[in-house]
């Protein structure tokens, strides 16, 4: 038997019959982890909530915010605070998204 693995000593794994389904690809799509994703106002749920909390711990930016899972005015209010005091760019204003998470992630826990 010809072993082609790149480390010797490792069997290579069998070969895809064609027409099979690729190994460990799930039927159906990955449910979506909480705090990910776009989130905006008229938002609810999980999410939303961990951004209220995360907000209230960058001073002056969500001060006495509620922390009841809803994107409200005042939420999209703080999150366009957010983006403009520490120059985030790449998502709408007011919006949260994929760079404005990953710039609140770095300064929250």
């Amino acid at each position: 038997m010809v072993n082609d693995s790149l480390m010797p000593g490792v069997p290579s794994p069998p070969p895809r019959q064609v027409g099979s389904p690729a190994p460990d690809v799930p039927d159906s799509p990955l449910p979506e982890i909480p705090g990910t994703g776009v989130l905006r106002q008229g938002d609810s749920g999980h999410g939303v909530y961990e951004l209220q909390v995360r907000l209230l711990q960058v001073p002056n930016v969500y001060d006495g915010g509620a922390i009841d899972g809803r994107y409200g005015t005042e939420l999209r209010a703080a999150v366009a605070r957010f983006q403009e005091w520490y120059g985030i760019r790449g998502d709408e204003t007011g919006v949260y998204g994929d760079n404005t998470r990953h710039a609140l992630m770095l300064r929250t826990k």
